[in-house]
């Protein structure tokens, strides 16, 4: 055994014999108790960040622990790896996509491996590669079969210059973040998948996740906008057409003072066409911009048509508004301006009528100091119903509607269909195809994959490409047709991934029933808060399309769900004479701090003051990223592993810091070197006898299991890594200061070495890995085998207390002690500890003061 701890002699060289040993590869086995620990696929984008590193250490610590209880542990890796990143850096770097990924995937894989995660990478998974996504075409065409997929026109954002739509996240002030040209507002054809079909099971069955953080699924579930009314059929005044619009107020109706539809309305289209006037007034109009501020969010449309109220019969207008109607997931609603915030805005900012009609809950008047009045109450202002509660007014209403017949209870979704569509060409084509005759047939399975074919043109015209090389002629059972020529969303391919890593190499079909029915569910998954809508929606409904096609089991893909926060670091800039912030790489600036810590003055290295702007997200624009190959290169991958793990609470943001960097490193040092010396001397494997420990040895054999014990308490029940590794460095501390002279001594600082070594493994696997061969060197198992250490029992459930120690009355340690301990036992123990020893010539062992298990002071000569 080398004697100082060098990582880069060890990590090499043990990652080497993973990867020779294939020690991470699994299969199915029904003797075993399966565990799926999966984290979010990684984007190629080139290189690791500190996120990365974060999510995939933590991964790996949870799949390395339940390893050591005996599991079946399946931990895999694979790249989300089409998108329009990758399209444009092709462009920018004069390739093709297909290459520019790949040499990205390449060297990423190489990041991932120097940090020593224990995946099996034998079911590694690529998307954008032909194997994969062939049956994300083949399951698309199913779900059209069964009617759950179909095309529309849609209005999207529209940049003419690249002839593509641009997501509401890439428009910047109205124009294209690529090409910088302003976008407009274009209805075009897209696909669709009917999500909205199973929103009510999304959103009901989000309750049986009592293993995900209540944080993720609130936000699914306000996304998901489960509203809960009735619709109510008007008719049109002076037209012969009815209006069927929505209302979760129907205690409010009699509030009710004009009608909201969407542009996405049958009645949009009649309006338009009889009406030239309203026609111009919408293109001139910027209700349907992406430009919307807070000055014109309100704005609507007055299609000078009036709907007759349903109880009175009077007549209240009706106006064209995109974003409540949105909001509502509904195409029409009946507007309650006195007691819905929304409706209320848009009155005040169009000038309608505002009536009200719920006394003010405080009050009891019947006013509202002209503000909107959202709660429920007691209605006034609305004839036969005063004085009338919120349940009798519901019923009182229903009941007169419902003699009508123009009443249904509803519940209605914010949540919309799915658009699939992606007007690009790095990404799944749609297996669709259009023939002679007009007619829309899914591409026969026999001609799948579908497949994208490289370009030279690609290079520097990414519309030509688009439109050359997806929009082509092919023939289909002997018919000519036209290939759809948009590719799928990419959250398509993310949606089913962890399906497949089941069953990688699977050729009859998408799925190997009896592989997915062995691993799934997945026992964890872990990724960052910022998927909890998107990602996470569409992840849950794939899983659900894929059970009522019968190739997987269970309701739900995921049994506990782990998001963690993100890393932060020290940021630096100055203000420029153009008046904006610039940002200064935090590698280049000089720091000065007071004994607090905090920084006082800071500038670079020519001089120039930058404002700190504290510890904010790392990223790459505010130059405060560390990149996570040079402090691996510096401290070794365990060092950076362990630090992730201890600075902060998984959930909570991470601030990093190269001090506890450095900390950490020194911590690993010091059990190289305690292990070091141990080994250089004489040493035992004698079992030991817990009848056969004097008092200062049973006191550190009950601490090395109180260690394990909360250890392992705090990595399986609670996942509160930092505090385990606290409990290893507090007891390291301990063991240190102890002595190793005797047999039962070296026995117990074996043990609690070996102990030490195994809890520390899923954190830093290498270091672990070498230490427990020269601890071990004729075992026949290296530690990647071995099983977590079990606190004994006998030993935990001795009693002790816990005496303090004063000198003259000034406390100078604590000890603990047996509740059997004779005094003359604990003054014995007291005599032989190192800080007592310092003074021990001034006391006077014969004159103390004792109280019993509680407080010992020694008087001495000199007071």
């Amino acid at each position: 055994m080398q004697k100082e701890y060098l990582p880069k002699n060890i990590e090499c060289y043990v990652q080497t014999h993973w990867n020779n040993k294939k020690t991470f590869q699994v299969k199915e086995d029904i003797k075993k108790t399966k565990y799926y620990c999966l984290p979010m696929l990684p984007y190629p984008s080139g290189k690791l960040h500190m996120g990365h590193v974060r999510n995939y250490t933590i991964s790996d610590v949870i799949a390395r622990y339940e390893r050591m209880l005996g599991k079946n542990v399946l931990q895999p890796i694979g790249w989300d790896a089409f998108g329009l990143p990758a399209e444009e850096a092709a462009i920018k770097n004069n390739t093709i996509p297909s290459h520019w990924t790949e040499k990205n995937i390449q060297y990423m894989k190489k990041q991932l491996q120097s940090l020593g995660f224990s995946y099996d990478w034998s079911r590694e998974i690529t998307t954008c590669q032909p194997e994969y996504y062939r049956w994300e075409q083949w399951f698309f065409n199913q779900l059209y079969k069964k009617k759950l997929v179909y095309k529309k026109k849609s209005i999207v954002n529209w940049c003419p210059y690249d002839k593509t739509v641009l997501a509401n996240e890439q428009v910047i002030n109205g124009h294209c973040w690529r090409c910088q040209n302003k976008i407009i507002n274009k209805k075009i054809p897209q696909w669709f998948i009917k999500i909205r079909k199973y929103a009510e099971s999304l959103h009901n069955d989000l309750d049986k996740l009592k293993n995900w953080p209540e944080k993720v699924k609130n936000m699914q579930k306000n996304w998901i906008g489960r509203i809960k009314g009735f619709e109510v059929t008007l008719n049109i005044h002076k037209y012969k057409e009815i209006l069927i619009a929505f209302t979760d107020r129907l205690d409010a109706l009699m509030g009710a003072t004009f009608i909201l539809i969407s542009s996405q309305h049958e009645l949009f289209e009649k309006i338009c066409k009889k009406n030239i006037k309203i026609k111009k007034l919408i293109k001139l109009n910027s209700i349907f911009s992406i430009e919307k501020t807070e000055k014109n969010k309100y704005l609507g449309i007055n299609t000078q048509l009036f709907a007759l109220h349903p109880i009175t019969q009077e007549k209240i207008p009706i106006w064209i508004e995109d974003n409540i109607t949105k909001e509502y997931g509904i195409k029409s609603i009946l507007a309650i301006p006195g007691h819905n915030q929304d409706h209320y805005n848009f009155a005040i900012k169009n000038n309608l009528c505002i009536k009200y009609v719920i006394k003010n809950s405080f009050t009891k008047k019947d006013n509202t100091d002209n503000k909107c009045n959202t709660n429920t109450g007691i209605l006034f202002n609305s004839k036969q119903f005063d004085n009338l509660d919120y349940n009798q007014s519901i019923k009182e209403i229903k009941k007169i509607l419902s003699q009508k017949t123009i009443i249904k209870q509803k519940i209605n979704y914010k949540l919309q269909d799915w658009c699939v569509s992606r007007q690009r060409y790095w990404g799944t084509p749609i297996p669709m195809a259009t023939l002679e005759d007009g007619k829309i047939i899914p591409i026969p399975d026999n001609q799948l994959p579908v497949l994208l074919k490289k370009n030279k043109k690609f290079i520097t015209n990414l519309s030509q490409s688009y439109n050359d090389k997806l929009n082509e002629q092919m023939y289909i059972n002997g018919q000519k047709a036209i290939r759809e020529k948009d590719t799928f969303d990419t959250f398509m391919e993310s949606s089913w991934y962890y399906v497949r890593y089941t069953c990688p190499h699977y050729t009859k079909g998408m799925v190997d029933r009896n592989a997915a029915k062995y691993w799934l569910p997945v026992d964890q998954y872990i990724g960052g808060i910022e998927h909890a809508i998107m990602h996470l929606m569409y992840f849950r409904f794939y899983h659900k399309l894929l059970r009522d096609f019968k190739l997987v089991d269970f309701d739900e893909p995921v049994n506990h769900l782990l998001c963690q926060g993100m890393v932060l670091s020290e940021a630096f800039y100055y203000i420029g004479k153009d008046s904006y912030r610039h940002w200064v790489p935090s590698s280049s600036v000089l720091i000065e701090r007071n004994k607090m810590g905090e920084i006082t003055k800071s500038y670079t290295n020519t001089g120039q003051k930058v404002i700190y702007a504290g510890m904010i997200k790392m990223s790459k624009s505010k130059y405060n990223g560390i990149e996570p190959e040079l402090m691996i290169n510096q401290y070794g991958a365990d060092t950076i592993r362990l630090f992730i793990m201890f600075a902060a609470p998984v959930e909570s943001a991470l601030e990093w810091k190269e001090s506890g960097v450095k900390g950490m490193h020194r911590f690993l040092k010091k059990i190289w070197k305690l292990t070091y010396h141990y080994i250089q001397k004489k040493h035992t494997d004698t079992i030991i006898n817990i009848k056969e420990l004097n008092q200062k040895q049973k006191t550190l054999y009950c601490y090395l299991h109180k260690t394990i014990e909360k250890v392992s308490h705090d990595m399986k029940k609670r996942k509160t890594f930092n505090t385990a590794i606290a409990a290893i460095m507090k007891f390291v501390n301990l063991l240190i200061n102890s002595s190793i002279n005797s047999i039962i001594d070296q026995s117990i600082m074996r043990e609690s070495l070996i102990s030490i070594i195994k809890m520390l493994y899923p954190f830093t696997p290498h270091f672990s890995f070498i230490l427990w061969r020269n601890i071990n060197p004729n075992s026949i198992n290296d530690i990647d085998h071995e099983t977590w250490p079990i606190a004994k029992k006998e030993i935990l459930f001795e009693n002790f207390s816990t005496i303090i120690v004063q000198i003259n009355g000034k406390t100078k340690c604590v000890i603990k002690v047996s509740h059997r301990s004779t005094q003359e036992e604990i003054l014995s123990q007291i005599k032989s500890n190192t800080i007592i020893q310092k003074n021990i010539n001034n006391i006077n062992f014969n004159n103390f003061i004792y109280i019993p298990h509680k407080i010992i002071n020694f008087i001495t000569s000199k007071i």
